[in-house]
């Protein structure tokens, strides 16, 4: 496996913030870019506390061991149940979510040695229902790259639609299928400069994932 593409910054982030309790877990880009495909980068940070509907005291907690550490915290939104931070050295900036999750699961987090400390991570099963919810929920391209990813390693389509189902009630398969079709592509692609071939590819995984998906959905 290639190795972590979390930045420096990212990793330290981690490190200090590991042993908090109660625990959070690693989601997201965050789990993708530093454990499990390491196919890209990403611009935050994603750690949620599961089975909780509020974050009690976690982001004082948090704020203070990352300013006790020297770096730069800043608080961009906060709530009850979510708080976003900004975390700056010298050389970088991340962006910190902090979640309070009471959703159940479709898979128990794997407790994962990170670069000499124990941290919660999604499985790869969990991130691809996360990421199949979020497809239907929003327009972002590196959520379709992600899962045409996580399905190329040996991913289960049909049981991450069904696990879907229970994580979100409003999510359906026929549904995400129509919501797939009419994702844009290729304006949200060209936006992000990227280059025909892979636009053109990234558009026919789609089609494909969402005939699969309808096929699949309506009895023959």
């Amino acid at each position: 496996m290639s190795e972590s593409r979390l930045t420096p910054l990212q990793v330290q982030v981690l490190r200090l913030l590991a042993g908090i309790q109660p625990p959070w877990t690693l989601t997201g880009g965050g789990a993708l870019a530093g454990i499990h495909t390491r196919h890209r980068t990403t611009r935050d940070l994603d750690l949620f506390w599961q089975g909780r509907r509020e974050l009690g005291s976690a982001p004082t907690e948090v704020a203070n061991r990352l300013t006790a550490a020297g770096l730069e915290v800043s608080t961009l939104e906060k709530s009850g149940s979510f708080w976003r931070l900004q975390v700056r050295d010298a050389g970088e900036s991340v962006l910190v979510d902090l979640v309070a999750d009471p959703v159940p699961l479709a898979e128990t987090p794997m407790a994962t040695l990170f670069e000499g400390v124990t941290i919660q991570v999604d499985t790869v099963h969990q991130i691809l229902v996360n990421k199949l919810c979020a497809l239907l929920s929003r327009s972002e391209l590196r959520d379709l790259g992600d899962v045409q990813v996580l399905l190329a390693l040996g991913g289960d389509l049909a049981r991450g639609l069904a696990d879907a189902g229970k994580q979100d009630a409003g999510f359906s398969p026929l549904t995400f299928a129509w919501v797939l079709k009419n994702l844009p592509v290729r304006s949200l692609a060209r936006a992000l400069k990227m280059l025909e071939p892979a636009i053109d590819a990234l558009e026919r995984f789609r089609d494909t994932l969402a005939e699969t998906v309808a096929s699949a959905a309506i009895p023959g």
